[in-house]
């Protein structure tokens, strides 16, 4: 294992987040900022509460889910996708660096962006409602695991995307409907049950709820499944990628 490489790729990516401070860090913090004050004062006056948790502690879990989603999509995605771009995956592909270990720099650079800017949610989220943390063990490890998987999916996003419209359909278009109709902001008990069917399809619903259980010990689904699920998202994932790194789809020509 060629450490100092997987070391280089990893700072190199960091430093670009030390470089774009206002759009990583701020930006995130202003927008959850608005959802309390816009879900929080709107509709936490008509739902009291759920489940006995207040509304504004209700969402939190989704809030940090939602951008945690989105912001380890995009930073996985871009990371591998501007050396495609402007031609330096040459030089990465022609070094004696193993794709693993590329994958290590880009990815651990990526989660970690994910979890550093989720974390700073949960910190904001606090200054606007009580957070509860009921199982901070099993809190970290849905952040870790969530942010390692979806790190993954947006390195895969970002060797199959060709141009920026396809590099943004999925972290735009795909991800944020998704989270918003995955239990984010309500409980899925509160759908008609044809709705509730529908919603266990959702992906991000187990993501969510597990996350959720983590903080109040309320879940729309069994906190093991959701375990599971992201287990199987993220085998899914190194399995494409294993493809990907054994064929070069698109990374060799």
């Amino acid at each position: 294992m060629n450490f100092e490489a997987v070391k280089s790729i990893y700072y190199f990516e960091m430093a670009r987040m030390r470089r774009t401070l206002l759009q990583s860090v701020l930006s995130p913090v202003i927008t959850t900022s608005l959802y309390f004050i816009v879900f929080g004062t709107a509709i936490g006056s008509r739902i009291q509460t759920i489940e006995g948790v207040s509304y504004g502690s209700f969402i939190t879990p989704g809030l940090i889910m939602l951008t945690l989603l989105t912001q380890c999509v995009s930073n996985g995605s871009i990371g591998i996708y501007f050396p495609k771009f402007t031609g330096t995956i040459y030089e990465i592909l022609s070094a004696p660096v193993a794709m693993t270990e590329v994958l290590l720099g880009y990815v651990g650079a990526a989660a970690s962006k994910g979890l550093i800017i989720g974390l700073i949610i949960l910190a904001t989220a606090s200054f606007f409602v009580e957070i509860r943390i009921a199982h901070p063990f099993m809190m970290i490890l849905f952040l870790v695991l969530t942010a390692v998987t979806f790190s993954l999916f947006g390195f895969i996003i970002g060797i199959w995307a060709k141009n920026f419209e396809q590099l943004n359909v999925v972290p735009m278009l795909v991800v944020p409907p998704l989270t918003f109709l995955g239990g984010s902001f309500y409980s899925i008990d509160m759908l008609p049950p044809f709705w509730q069917a529908v919603s266990h399809l959702n992906p991000v619903l187990y993501l969510v709820s597990g996350f959720r259980w983590s903080f109040y010990e309320i879940a729309d689904v069994n906190p093991m499944i959701s375990v599971g699920m992201i287990a199987l998202f993220l085998v899914i994932c190194l399995s494409v990628l294993g493809w990907m790194f054994k064929t070069g789809y698109r990374l060799r020509n």
